[in-house]
């Protein structure tokens, strides 16, 4: 008899917190109940990030590894075993190992959404319910590589609702939203005001900058507005309206 070939063990995947359920707070998903994965590391440094937590190397002791079946312990939990959205967040997710999380899932009917600057292209984006593409603007200091952009959306193919997100400081970074929109003018658009003040990763939680927030949503509507911009959606950042910087909501 021939040998049964051994099992290949599932990836560890570095986790650095889960929470919820909750609302999703931002973007295409805005008010819907969500379980949140986050995942740690990152291969981007923003200037504006607030999810520090989730990013920086100096908190990876905190960022704990997990199997598939111990997130998965962790999701049903929160959920009540009632399929809902999974959001998988980071830090940058798609550095993360999570194609088995996603088909774990699924098996039980739970939708997943993710979102990624679009700089690491992963065959399993194709098992997402959303994928969310939120290139860095100038303000963020970071560079979008145009080609691995487009390399995600084609390793999503037509299986996942697909849309680009942007976050908006400044004139600079309204041109580029439009640039980028205009390389994919099938996908839908969001857009959102910047947060000024990311939270200190040692608090809970941190004052909001709320009066400039709506200022620059008040000038970011003007803005598409007057430009014509018919296709984007502006909106606002509604959990951090609701509950500030604090984390795991």
């Amino acid at each position: 008899m021939g040998r049964v070939p051994a099992m290949k063990p599932t990836p560890e995947i570095r986790i650095s917190e889960i929470f919820g359920p909750t609302i999703q707070g931002e973007g295409v998903l805005i008010g819907e109940p969500t379980v949140f994965v986050r995942t740690g590391g990152c291969d981007y440094r923003c200037t504006w990030c607030d999810s520090l937590h989730a990013v920086e190397s100096r908190f990876r002791r905190e960022w704990k590894p997990m199997s598939v079946e111990a997130i998965w312990h962790e999701v049903t939990a929160l959920s009540g075993k009632r399929p809902l959205t999974v959001s998988l967040s980071g830090g940058n997710p798609a550095i993360q190992p999570l194609g088995p999380l996603i088909e774990r899932g699924k098996a039980e009917n739970y939708r997943f959404a993710l979102e990624t600057q679009g700089s690491v292209a992963r065959d399993w984006f194709a098992l997402l319910d959303t994928l969310v593409l939120s290139p860095k603007p100038p303000s963020s200091d970071m560079e979008t590589d145009w080609n691995i952009l487009a390399a995600c959306m084609d390793a999503a193919g037509q299986k996942p609702r697909t849309v680009l997100k942007f976050v908006i400081f400044d004139d600079a970074d309204y041109a580029f939203a439009r640039t980028a929109s205009a390389r994919h003018p099938y996908l839908p658009v969001y857009l959102q005001p910047g947060n000024h003040t990311p939270p200190p990763p040692e608090a809970d939680d941190a004052a909001i900058d709320i009066d400039g927030i709506m200022q620059r949503m008040e000038w970011l509507v003007d803005r598409v507005i007057e430009d014509q911009w018919f296709d984007a959606h502006v909106l606002p950042q509604l959990h951090v309206l609701i509950w500030g910087n604090r984390r795991g909501v």
